[in-house]
């Protein structure tokens, strides 16, 4: 029923001018505003929204996940600009730079957006 609708994903953030510059300066993505003056993310085939939301509160999981080839260079690309990678210690362990690394799935290392939504960078294999 649903199979051939064109899709898209969307989640708040707090401040909408911060979002732009993480997204889009800091993350080098590319983004324009729509009509109704909400944030548009153009992935590759892919088009998320972010709007604004006074009471946002930010997700307790993961919004947006992004493919990359390298991760450890992503990784430290990220860091020299300033993002700050997610540490756990529980059942999902990470190194000291953020890195989940697994014998049964991708390396993953997640950090947050402006507005404290988390997101991922995930190793293709």
């Amino acid at each position: 029923m649903l199979a051939k609708c064109e899709a898209f994903s969307t989640f708040s953030t707090n401040d909408l001018n911060e979002a732009k510059k993480f997204y889009g300066d800091l993350l080098g993505l590319e983004i324009s505003e729509n009509k109704m003056g909400l944030l548009e993310l153009d992935l590759v085939n892919h088009l998320v929204l972010i709007y604004p939301k006074p009471d946002h509160e930010p997700a307790n999981f993961t919004v947006l996940n992004f493919k990359v080839n390298n991760l450890e260079e992503h990784v430290d690309k990220l860091t020299a600009k300033g993002v700050k990678f997610e540490q756990y210690d529980g059942v999902v362990k990470t190194d000291l730079k953020g890195i989940h690394r697994s014998d049964k799935g991708p390396s993953i290392a997640w950090f947050k957006d402006t507005a404290g939504n988390i997101l991922s960078i995930i190793e293709e294999n």
